[in-house]
């Protein structure tokens, strides 16, 4: 497999991203992770440097813009990834149904990935999100509605959660 990786300006900060030869999206960093991130859930692959479809970073602009419904454009695909199956893969395809604007908690995306009582572990697949933001980790959040584990840092998170409009306990 190869990657092209790029990155564009967010009002988050700059958002490094991986798209296949195809034109999906296969990963998102907001750091310098993004290689380590692809090179462990895509063993093997070629990463090249380019530039970012428009069908891509023309949903992105408008998510940023206020087009909430705009991640819902991005086609994407999880082929291939070495988590593509099992728990969770049943996480990361929850949270492509999770609505824009409202939050759960962990426990509650354990129960929507098919395995109640498993809050921990529905946390360490969320960890593992190649795609944040449109398969958006940011909008689980502790039992209690507390800002608790993103990737991206905290600050991002509560950005994103305020952004979307949704009600922060």
């Amino acid at each position: 497999m190869r990657l092209i990786a790029s990155g564009i300006a967010s009002p988050i900060g700059v958002l490094a991203l991986a798209v296949d030869e195809a034109g999906r999206l296969r990963g998102v960093s907001f750091g310098d992770g993004l290689r380590r991130a692809m090179g462990r859930e895509y063993p093997g692959v070629a990463i090249d440097a380019g530039e970012v479809p428009q069908a891509i970073a023309r949903p992105l602009a408008d998510y940023f813009d206020g087009d909430l419904q705009a991640l819902m454009r991005i086609d994407w695909s999880l082929e291939g990834a070495a988590a593509r199956d099992g728990f969770q893969a049943r996480v990361w395809r929850a949270l492509w149904e999770a609505p824009v604007g409202q939050t759960m908690s962990y426990g509650e995306m354990a129960r929507r990935a098919g395995e109640p009582g498993a809050a921990q572990a529905a946390g360490a697949a969320l960890n593992r999100n190649p795609i944040p933001l449109v398969l958006a980790c940011h909008r689980v959040v502790g039992a209690d509605g507390s800002m608790v584990g993103f990737g991206g840092g905290l600050e991002r998170k509560t950005w994103l959660l305020r952004h979307e409009g949704a009600l922060l306990i």
